[in-house]
């Protein structure tokens, strides 16, 4: 499949080569062809090798690809791999799916890695640079750890007994993001040797060393959509709008959001492995644990309310969607923003493997996974106050100004105030509140395995090997919030008099008053180079702003000792430090503890021209969940199941060189721990949440595989493959509007009102989501919210039902070596995978694209390496159930009920998509010497931005992040 090409693609520091030279000319021995790693091509054989020899669907990436595309990141390597995408955050990638399914595992050295979830370890937080080979394993084998609904993600290190002596190696590279306009650097190290102690066997050890600085900025516009029957000026009389309903698509809530991400990514392992003299065997020790530091600041500046004004200058496009025109009398909210997971994942494990007989072996381990996260949130927001009107009469004044909407040839869209000092004339913008969550999740595994392999079994020639073995798990999982609100000091903050007693005046703080108490908090943002990538379509006064400063709010305890000391003497006044003042949110806590107790029995069958391995597996899983209960006391429910996970890979050589293989399997994955508790996770102005269920079955699916593969040459291949996938007891969500106390005790935020959900009757859920309409306003939802008929918006997790995935996977790869001179450096990959999904309610899966294509070109000759690689997906469901869009379905109806039998139910309501996107990548390299090379990479050439949409095709929110370009010196010795 891909796995030749995508070798290319994946940039691994020079230190990795050095050890892996010694690997494979020892993996010679395992029946692989020796390879003296020089250069592309011989990383691309030994690759090959590995998929041609294994008995499993897999695809290989080899670390002996000494970085000559900006992969440096693991993500972003696997997805050019057939059949496989990625999640990016700030345009880095950060997890994959396999097959359009992100429920898949991350193992180092085939044991688990952790993260604050199930999927492991985030492949942006572990060094590519540690890695000999990273397998993505899509038909698994009955010794496999479960838990892989679309496939297995296997990280292997070197071994140090692999090395031929004494190796050293270090890589510095200096990286320059161009919107951030920042230098930062990674350093990668590593030594390893190993001795022979005569009779004492030989002893080995292996040290790395990861050291990594990054800042980025992600630069968001978007939208709220809605659907209005009404007429719309220019664009057309009521009911004449380009839906199914004849409704217009209007947007509104116009939203600019601006982040710097400044990173710090510390990593080691540490390999110990010791040998007996007699080479019956191994034992060894692995330490690896990274370290992810830093902070994620910016802003979020939206504007909310105003009634809709259209124009004879309005038009609307093919879906129904209104361009030039305007809200009247809308506000702006202004908001400084920080959170940010600072993570420390480590992996330990004993282990060895002892062969008592010529033909028995038996191999254990113990391994000790853990992750701690912190999450802190911190927020200082502002509020559009007049000051003029204050001066008038004292009271706290909305300001409000009309802005018009327009926008050309898909940019960013025009955002006009008729004030455009909106967002920076001081005598209009007062801080308004302080929000501050402190997050803790812990995530630990301790593993037990032993395992039985038998080779040339009960005298049967053709039955190669029996390997059984048991594996048992102790798992726990724990989720803590802590949360202080200091909220309307705009509004409810009162002086008080000699006697401690409030009075009528009204302390408001405009951002002049608040940066002459505290020099340097305020400062005006503008960006020049912001959204370049997508274009601006004129004027957009989203852009230029003043707000408290982002580089600071990262300091929630400054922050906190500001609003303190602003609101001293006031209703609003707050005594002791910011920890004092954390209240523990015992909705939101879960302790999730998981046992597993796994056994499976393969065999490897062996008749010459077909091969087989054919296995079962057995799991049983327990799980204890602790939540708070109503009453504030904690209580504990149980759920168990099993179950039963046969497998089959077959492979039958055609003729030299050319292969078919077949493979079914069943696979499970555990819900992931979120879903596992009916604990609320709230949002800070209680108006949403999430919430899971106890006895979640898991996912579960059947596949078949059937693929043919033609090696010809030293690593040339072409090959296709078929694939389905049946998932039975998908998860769900419905989403309710919940009745909730927290709406008036806490209270609950209604500056966005258009966004609170309304309940029919007090203290009762309502399974239809309604919001306020702009006529009713604000002060409408304050008095329901009062009243008790607000409730949180609330996404519930649910078994679904069946859903499918199937689809073709195309590869190919040429090295053009036959060609005279130069010539001879060039080769060529590309690959294609088509996938047709459904979902239970009938959406396509999410994250998946039925049209993926790679390619690469590159040139090898000599000292000189250059390539180019070109990733290209197109338009796939992102998110169901999208808060932004979620009235906005195919039919038009501007409803979002979960009621089937209701006139208003449309199914797609909520669909957001990402639109088309293509990237290109480049790399050169240029070896100085046998131990020298320089190199330089470009991720993002063209800067492509993305876009997303709705089932209607109107475009809601672009985002952008910066091109990453990096140089540097690598050395080996």
């Amino acid at each position: 499949m891909t796995n030749k090409y995508t070798i290319g693609a994946f940039a691994l520091s020079a230190f990795t080569l050095a050890f892996n030279q010694a690997v494979y000319a020892q993996e010679d021995q395992a029946g692989l062809e020796e390879v003296v790693v020089t250069g592309i091509r011989q990383s691309l054989q030994a690759a090959a090798d590995i998929k041609r020899n294994e008995s499993r669907i897999v695809d290989v990436i080899a670390a002996e690809d000494i970085g000559k595309l900006p992969d440096n990141n693991i993500a972003e390597a696997l997805q050019r791999i057939t059949g496989v995408s990625i999640d990016s955050d700030f345009g880095v990638g950060e997890s994959v799916s396999i097959r359009g399914l992100s429920e898949n595992r991350v193992e180092l050295n085939g044991r688990s890695t952790m993260g604050d979830d199930r999927d492991g370890v985030s492949l942006d937080d572990f060094p590519s640079s540690f890695l000999k080979t990273v397998e993505v394993i899509k038909s698994p084998t009955a010794d496999m750890i479960e838990g892989a609904l679309g496939g297995t993600v296997s990280m292997k290190t070197v071994r140090p007994l692999e090395l031929k002596g004494l190796t050293a190696a270090g890589a510095l590279d200096f990286e320059y993001a161009d919107k951030t306009e920042h230098w930062a650097p990674i350093f990668n190290g590593s030594v390893g040797n190993n001795w022979d102690l005569d009779d004492a066997g030989t002893f080995g050890a292996i040290v790395m060393f990861s050291y990594q600085d990054r800042e980025l900025r992600q630069d968001e516009y978007f939208n709220r959509v809605k659907l209005y029957d009404e007429a719309a000026g220019g664009a057309g009389a009521q009911g004449e709008g380009n839906t199914a309903s004849g409704r217009y698509v209007v947007r509104d809530q116009n939203t600019v959001e601006q982040f710097v991400e400044k990173r710090e990514r510390t990593a080691t392992n540490l390999t110990l492995q010791w040998a007996p003299a007699s080479e019956a065997g191994n034992f060894y020790l692995d330490l690896a644990q990274t370290e992810r530091a830093g902070s994620q600041a910016g802003v979020s500046i939206l504007d909310v309310g105003g009634s809709r004004v259209y124009n004879d200058n309005t038009t609307q496009d093919a879906g129904g969607q209104v361009n030039n025109y305007a809200l009247s009398g809308a506000f702006v909210i202004p908001k400084t923003k920080t959170e940010f997971r600072e993570t420390e994942s480590s992996t330990y494990a004993f282990g060895g493997e002892w062969h008592f007989t010529d033909n028995v072996m038996v191999s254990g381990e113990y391994a000790v996974g853990k992750s701690d996260s912190t999450e802190p949130a911190t927020e200082l927001n502002l509020r559009p106050i007049s000051r003029d009107q204050y001066l008038l009469d004292g009271s706290a004044s909305t300001y409000t100004s009309d802005v018009t909407i327009s926008q050309s040839a898909g940019k960013i869209p025009s955002i006009v105030y008729a004030d455009p000092n909106i967002l920076t004339n001081p005598d209009n913008l007062a801080i308004r509140q302080f929000f501050h969550d402190d997050v803790t999740t812990t995530n630990d595994e301790t593993a037990y395995r032993l395992d039985v392999e038998i080779t040339e079994a009960f005298g049967f020639d053709w039955l190669a090997s029996v390997k059984a073995g048991f594996r048992v798990t102790e798992g726990q999982y724990n989720y803590d919030q802590s949360r202080f609100r200091a909220d309307n000091l705009h509004q409810d903050a009162f002086e008080l008099d000699t006697d401690g007693n409030a009075t009528s005046t009204r302390r408001i703080v405009w951002i002049d008053d608040f940066e002459a108490m505290y020099p340097g908090s305020i400062r005006t943002v503008s960006y020049n180079n912001a959204f370049n990538q997508t274009g601006l379509s004129g004027q957009n006064d989203l852009l230029t702003y003043r707000i408290y400063d982002p580089a600071i709010i990262h300091d929630a305890e400054a922050a906190f000792v500001k609003i303190q000391d602003m609101v001293d003497g006031t209703t609003k006044e707050i005594t002791g430090s910011l920890a004092d003042n954390l209240a523990r949110q015992t909705g939101a806590y879960r302790d999730i503890s998981e046992d597993t107790t796994a056994m499976y029995l393969t065999a490897d069958l062996d008749f010459d021209a077909l091969r087989a391995t054919a296995g079962v597996r057995y799991v049983k899983t327990e799980v204890a969940s602790t939540v708070y209960s109503a009453d504030d006391e904690l209580v504990t429910g149980t759920h168990e199941y099993s179950d039963v996970l046969p497998s089959l890979n077959v492979t039958y050589d055609l003729q030299e060189g050319t292969m078919l293989r077949f493979a079914a399997a069943k696979v499970m994955r555990r819900p992931d721990y979120t879903d596992l508790s009916s604990a609320f996770d709230i949002d800070n102005s209680i108006v949403t949440a999430d919430r899971g269920a106890l006895t979640l079955d898991p996912h579960r699916a059947t596949q078949f595989d059937l693929s043919l593969e033609h090696y010809f040459g030293d690593a040339n291949m072409v090959s296709a493959a078929v694939f389905y996938k049946d998932v039975q007891s998908f998860l769900d969500s419905s989403t309710v509007c919940v009745a909730s106390p927290l709406t008036v005790s806490t209270p609950q935020n209604v500056f966005e009102y258009q966004n609170v959900c309304l309940l029919d009757t007090a203290g009762v859920d309502n399974p239809d989501i309604e919001y306020a309409t702009t006529a009713q306003g604000m002060s409408y939802v304050e008095a329901q919210r009062d009243a008790g008929l607000t409730g949180i918006r609330t996404s519930q997790t649910t078994n679904g039902n069946n859903g499918k995935v199937q689809g073709i996977e195309l590869g190919y790869q040429h090295m053009f070596d036959f060609l005279p001179g130069a010539w001879s450096g060039l080769g060529v990959g590309a690959n294609y995978t088509y996938a047709d999904s459904e979902n239970p309610n009938g959406n396509t899966l999410l994250l998946i694209s039925k049209n993926t294509i790679n390619t690469q070109v590159y040139w090898e000759y000599e000292d000189f390496q250059v390539r180019l690689a070109y990733n290209f997906r197109d338009k796939f469901l992102s998110t169901e159930e999208e808060k932004r869009v979620e009235t906005v379905g195919i039919l038009g109806l501007d409803s979002s009920t979960n009621d089937e039998e209701s006139a208003s139910y449309d199914r797609t309501a909520g669909n957001n998509y990402r639109d088309d996107r293509g990237q290109l990548d480049f790399s050169a390299s240029w070896d100085v010497n046998d131990s020298v090379t320089l190199a330089a990479s470009v991720s993002n050439l063209l800067g492509e931005p993305s876009s997303f949409s709705t089932e209607l095709g109107s475009k809601w929110m672009y985002t952008e992040a910066d091109r990453r370009f990096t140089f540097g010196v690598r050395a080996k010795f």
